[in-house]
């Protein structure tokens, strides 16, 4: 596969790829001299990293500021998994990879980010929200520190959090078909829900839209399997919020606690992984300590269900007999509830429908028609 443009670097598990990037002109004097103006003092420790359009002119600004700068990092990009773990103080995250030697490690760093505001800079911060971070627009020319408040999307994620404790019915949105290890979270998140009690529905759906979540009104929140890069949406123009697999191991693991690391990579939740996490042993509901939600103010439990011990069918398929021919035919329940709901889409009526003339349709989504209520 030949990927042109931006990307988010996530190892594909299935074909090998080759990344082409573009070359986008970069001013360096102009990088340099808004590099200067933002950390004057020459003994910061800063790690410089850049999207993928302007890496190939770090090793120019490389040599231009080394000189003044002995602490200064700039990041590699690297395309596919790095072979075996990092080794200790070497960084490997959003296929990018450098070396921290300070002290108090990364947190000791500031970010110096080469690009234009966007989903790669949010993750970045957001991943790496105790480092201070600057930036420099190539297209604008203008370097900035970043006053977007981190603080403050962590907390509208962790009220996500919060709804993800209260939902009952959850939908696996499957946004990758290619990064390394989507099945396995796909098993990974229906295990968590299962013995949280909670259903779940996986949906492809291809990319989301608050026009295709609306048709499942019985799915009180989504979480979205994607790349560490397009994971975090904006879901306030969605009918249900859209968390990440992290945001639903917070609110579903009792094992994991929120230690101020956001992770966006979901590979990190899985088993060898550094940030993996077992579920604990389940314990009876009657010693369950009682917790009370934070939006509704009613109580709830946060006990898990236990294992089951012996092989059972997956919960989405079920045996039926069908009719006097006595086949087994596998169905599935929640196909099932859905074809209970008074909206079912396009039936074919073949030979039973009159044709007619092509008239001019309702307008909307079928949560809410624009002609909902008028008289036809």
């Amino acid at each position: 596969v030949l990927h042109y443009g931006p990307a988010c670097l996530s190892p594909c598990g299935k074909l090998p790829v080759l990344h082409i990037f573009g070359q986008q002109s970069l001013d360096i004097e102009r990088c340099a001299e808004a590099f200067r103006e933002l950390y004057p003092d020459r003994q910061s420790w800063v790690v410089v990293l850049s999207d993928v359009v302007y890496a190939h002119a770090m090793s120019e600004l490389e040599q231009q500021l080394c000189p003044e700068y002995p602490n200064i990092v700039f990041s590699r990009v690297v395309c596919g998994d790095p072979p075996g773990p990092a080794p200790p103080g070497e960084v490997q995250q959003f296929g990018r990879q450098f070396r921290v030697e300070a002290a108090g490690g990364l947190e000791d760093c500031a970010m110096f980010y080469v690009g234009a505001e966007g989903l790669s800079l949010t993750s970045f911060m957001l991943t790496w929200n105790r480092c201070p971070f600057s930036s420099f627009d190539p297209t604008t020319g203008c370097g900035r520190r970043e006053t977007l408040n981190v603080n403050r999307a962590l907390m509208r994620r962790l009220y996500l959090v919060e709804r993800a404790r209260d939902a009952q019915v959850v939908g696996i949105l499957v946004g990758t078909l290619g990064v390394v290890g989507y099945l396995v979270v796909l098993q990974h998140l229906r295990e968590l829900l299962r013995r949280a009690g909670k259903r779940s529905y996986t949906l492809a759906v291809g990319k989301p839209n608050p026009a295709k979540l609306a048709n499942f009104l019985e799915v009180d929140i989504f979480v979205l399997v994607a790349c560490a890069q397009n994971s975090l949406l904006d879901s306030s123009d969605f009918y249900r919020p859209i968390v990440t697999p992290y945001e639903l191991e917070l609110a579903c693991n009792p094992a994991r606690e929120w230690t101020g690391n956001y992770l966006t990579d979901f590979r990190d939740l899985l088993p060898g992984a550094c940030a993996h996490i077992e579920l604990p042993l389940a314990i009876p509901a009657a010693e369950a300590v009682p917790d009370i939600s934070l939006i509704t103010g009613e109580m709830r439990a946060t006990h898990l269900c236990d294992t089951p011990t012996a092989p059972q069918l997956p919960p989405s398929t079920a045996l039926a007999c069908r009719d006097q021919t006595r086949a087994l035919a596998e169905i599935s329940p929640a196909a099932s509830f859905l074809e209970s709901r008074s909206w079912r889409g396009l039936e074919q009526r073949l030979g039973q429908t009159p044709v007619s003339k092509a008239v001019q349709g309702r307008r909307g989504i079928a949560i809410a028609y624009e002609d909902e209520g008028r008289e036809q």
